[in-house]
């Protein structure tokens, strides 16, 4: 099975698309997939404690249970910029989310066998 990195640019702003982003991530890596889930934009916000929790959409599930999931079973990366212009630090996040930059991001979507979405 391939991995998939999956780029999550929106949050709580746009909640369709961002939850898609971590639907899409919990199914593939409940499949087994390897499956690294970056947050970018407004979407960092949902790495810090409770911020996920308190996410609301009609008929979607659990955002921060979809992230857990994928923290559990693969990794859950903020993006560095993002991060800082935010005023969010790594000891700030869920434990287990990494803050990581572009260099990092741009080494895992070249990879051999890697599937990049970008929601």
């Amino acid at each position: 099975m391939r991995s998939l990195v999956i780029k999550c640019t929106a949050g709580t702003e746009d909640p369709e698309r961002c939850n898609q982003a971590f639907t899409v991530a919990a199914a593939a890596v409940a499949a087994g997939a390897d499956v690294s889930l970056w947050l970018t934009g407004e979407a960092t916000w949902l790495a810090v404690p409770g911020r996920a929790e308190e996410f609301t959409l009609e008929l979607a599930g659990s955002l921060a249970e979809s992230r857990d999931l994928v923290l559990e079973l693969g990794r859950v990366v903020v993006c560095s910029q993002c991060a800082a212009r935010r005023g969010i630090t790594e000891a700030a996040l869920v434990d287990g989310a990494q803050i990581s930059g572009a260099a990092t991001f741009a080494e895992a979507v070249l990879a051999d066998g890697v599937q990049a979405l970008v929601y």
